[in-house]
Order: structure tokens, then sequence, then C-alpha cells
């Protein structure tokens, strides 16, 4: 069993696969609190950057209202070669995305960022490679009907029916699915946030 050594945390993020990624480590956050920050990539800003810089937005967003609690935040940017796919909001999004990947090796970019009491801040950047079979065109409408796509970042979500297109996973399944936690947690135990009991 783990859990903090200080403050209560808030999850700065609306996504029920983080919420559940947390309380797969034992670890339940005090309030979610969803920030509401742009998401349009900057002109010529790199994917890292990017992930970066919006698990950072969400961050302060958010702290700024709780100052004394310890505020998770994270990103999830879905990258083939230099290209930032978006989180998918219709079928053509999805359809896209899908063709785009079909075949290839893409990147899974997580951003984090920890902003605790008086802001302190603890940042990374976890990057996990997948690869995805070759789709035919009746899988990819397959998993269109499905509607697991819908804002998914890249078209799809690691954890559900598309888990039969990955071929190849290189680094953390959890940073596919929204949120690193071996990484999370050492950010926490890194700044004292965090402490194992029996």
């Amino acid at each position: 069993m783990s859990n903090l050594t200080t403050r209560p945390v808030i999850l700065a993020s609306a996504s029920p696969r983080r919420l559940d990624l947390l309380r797969q480590i034992g670890l339940e956050p005090s309030a979610v609190d969803a920030a509401d920050v742009d998401e349009t990539p900057l002109r010529g800003e790199l994917p890292a950057a990017y992930a970066q810089r919006l698990a950072g937005a969400k961050a302060r967003a958010i702290s700024s209202r709780h100052p004394d609690r310890i505020v998770l935040a994270a990103d999830t940017v879905v990258v083939c070669g230099r290209r930032i796919l978006p989180k998918a909001g219709d079928e053509a999004d999805a359809r896209r995305c899908l063709t785009l990947l079909s075949g290839r090796r893409h990147r899974v970019l997580g951003g984090v960022c920890i902003i605790g009491p008086e802001q302190r801040t603890c940042q990374t950047l976890v990057t996990t490679t997948v690869r995805f079979k070759r789709l035919s065109v009746a899988e990819t409408e397959a998993y269109i009907r499905s509607g697991e796509w819908h804002g998914k970042a890249g078209g799809y979500a690691i954890q559900g029916r598309a888990a039969a297109f990955v071929a190849f996973i290189s680094g953390s399944y959890s940073n596919v699915v929204g949120l690193p936690l071996h990484e999370t947690v050492n950010l926490l135990k890194g700044a004292g946030w965090w402490r194992d009991t029996p």
C-alpha cells in the first residue's frame, strides 16, 4: 500500500483513464478538477515541447485554485514522424489517424507535471514506441464503428479493441493509456510527497 506524505492530490484531468490508473497504484485523488486550456500547437512547436507545455499549463491552471494541494497534470500526444496527431473528434479524424498508423511505428509522448505547495514543480516527459500491424479496411471500419476512438489521441485506445493492432511496444504501457505510472511515482518520491507503507 502507498500514500502521500503531505497534502492530498488534485487530479487536473477529467480523463477516467488517468483516474483509474492512479487508483490502480493505490492513489485516490481528493478531487478531480479538470483544466481548460487551449491545446492548439504553437507554430513550429515540436511534439516533445508541446506535450510538456500542455502538462505544465494544466498544472498551473489548477494549482492557482488549490495552492495548498499537490496538483497532478498530464498530457498524452501521439506522434507519427514529426506530425502531432489530433484527439479524434469525428470518424474522419479517426480514419485518418488509423490509416497513417497502419503498419508503422509511432511514438506516444506523455508529459507529466506536478506542482506542490509554494509552487514547487516537478516535470518529466516519457516516450513509448508503438508499432501497429497493417490494418485492413475491414479492421479499420470495425474499429470506427466501435466508437472507442472518440476523444482519444491518435484515434485509438490501447486498453480497448485497438490492443489487437499492436505488434510491438517499447516503454511504458500506462503512458499510452494516459499516465506513465512508474515515472509519476518517482516524481512524487523525489519531491518527498510519497512514501511506501507496509
